[in-house]
């Protein structure tokens, strides 16, 4: 059998359909597509040597996997609903170890700060690490990673339609089956709304990026700096709850 060289890869899980914001993977800041400032910056994590978007087998979704192939990265399609299972058959299709799980409404992802995560994960043997047990950091900057052996186990043991819709819920309700840690910031930041999920998040992050050269390579602090000298800014989104999706979803569990 031959050995087959497993990979640091991120896995960006992205659809064109969102109950809450239609398309908006495609929405434009500027001059782009949202979904193409997430890979652009996933590009800039130092250890990452694979990438690739995860969308469902719609046609709808089929414009994704075409700027897949035009970004030069991996696309992979799978089932709609269970987006565990769509995890679960890439990460095993392309020899993924560890996992990075990044969802494509954050186009604000911070790579320096997705690096330190990775190198936290790598040096304690943990099975799952995020940045949101509890959360510390902006909402729009949370970062996942885990084993595919942690994959594959919650991938087979997931029944809830939540934690088949949401990945990884399934591990922070069963600490005592998985070594999981947290990456922490010093300063709570997580009352922060950096994600998309609605218009006025939209507006917001087209704000902080026109305040940004182009082809800049920055990180949180760069957008801290921006806020605390374009107060207001904070006003646009301030009033949505965080999780809001993940939430709306444990009503369909049965």
């Amino acid at each position: 059998m031959t050995h087959i060289e497993k990979k640091i890869t991120v896995l960006i899980q992205a659809r064109t359909g969102s109950n809450r914001l239609p398309g908006k993977v495609l929405a434009e800041i500027e001059g782009k597509p949202l979904i193409w400032h997430v890979i652009n910056r996933v590009k800039q994590i130092k250890s990452v040597q694979q990438i690739a978007i995860i969308t469902t087998k719609k046609d709808d979704d089929k414009i994704l996997l075409d700027f897949a192939e035009k970004n030069e990265i991996i696309g992979f399609a799978g089932e709609e609903s269970d987006v565990l299972d769509r995890h679960y058959q890439c990460a095993k299709n392309i020899s993924a170890e560890p996992i990075i799980r990044i969802t494509s409404d954050c186009p604000l992802i911070d790579p320096f700060l997705v690096e330190e995560i990775i190198q936290f994960f790598l040096k304690n043997n943990y099975d799952y690490v995020s940045n949101v047990l509890p959360p510390t950091y902006p909402d729009g900057l949370d970062t996942e990673i885990f084993t595919f052996k942690t994959l594959e186990k919650i991938a087979m043991e997931a029944k809830l339609t939540s934690d088949r819709e949401h990945v990884t819920t399934y591990i922070s309700k069963n600490p005592n089956k998985f070594k999981i840690g947290n990456y922490t910031n010093s300063n709570n930041l997580s009352n922060y709304r950096w994600t998309v999920d609605r218009d006025v998040d939209l507006e917001f992050v087209r704000q902080i990026y026109s305040q940004i050269k182009p082809d800049t390579v920055f990180g949180f602090n760069k957008i801290l700096e921006i806020l605390k000298n374009n107060p207001h800014l904070l006003e646009i989104n301030e009033n949505i709850q965080r999780n809001e999706g993940y939430l709306k979803s444990l009503k369909n569990d049965h």
